[in-house]
């Protein structure tokens, strides 16, 4: 008798297909199971094709942030208003966010800039740190951007109060929304959601 010949029993059912033999043995490949779908375009690329597209997002997100150089009002989901500019400087390397008005009669300030294929931000917030997060998504076509918590100055642990994650969504060139969270002792929150408009006189445009 064949040695490779299969004995079926009336009583099992067909076990999964033979779909190759290889050095006299046969291989059986099971079929997925019932709503399991196949592995998506992006777990399939290559590590250098993945760091590749993660560096053109990253550069696209940081040339639509020097694109808002100039002075703009955001008004929050709670009422509050702020006055916020931003401008490109060190040779075009930084993108800087100086916010007036979050905080009563308080100043803070938002670094953006490029590090290799990332983009980081650093936050210098009147709770007196100054968390660095990664933009760690971006979705709808780069119009969504995620930064997330990497780490901090006057930060002794994670568990210390400090603004932990932001999405900033672009709309247009005149409109775009910023959304932060809070976290301390293990808890995050969701803080309002803040809708910036660009005033209406325009300063000079930002430098290359």
């Amino acid at each position: 008798m064949n040695p490779l010949a299969l004995k079926v029993s009336a009583s099992r059912t067909v076990p999964p297909r033979w779909t190759a033999l290889l050095f006299g043995s046969l291989i059986a490949v099971s079929p997925l199971p019932a709503g399991t779908s196949p592995l998506s375009a992006q777990a399939l690329k290559a590590p250098g094709q993945a760091s590749a597209e993660r560096a053109s997002e990253a550069k696209e997100a940081f040339e639509r942030l020097k694109a808002f150089h100039g002075s703009w009002v955001g008004k929050s989901t709670r009422g509050w208003e702020e006055a916020i500019t931003f401008k490109t400087i060190a040779q075009g390397s930084v993108v800087h966010e100086s916010s007036f008005d979050a905080h009563p009669n308080e100043t803070m300030a938002t670094m953006y800039y490029l590090d290799g294929d990332r983009l980081l931000l650093t936050h210098y917030c009147v709770s007196q740190t100054q968390p660095r997060l990664r933009a760690e998504t971006f979705e709808e076509g780069g119009r969504k951007v995620t930064f997330v918590f990497l780490d901090g100055g006057n930060l002794e642990s994670r568990d210390k109060g400090h603004m932990d994650k932001v999405v900033i969504r672009f709309i247009d060139d005149d409109h775009f929304t910023a959304q932060w969270t809070w976290y301390q002792n293990g808890k995050e929150r969701w803080l309002e959601e803040v809708r910036y408009e660009r005033s209406a006189s325009r300063s000079a445009a930002p430098p290359k």
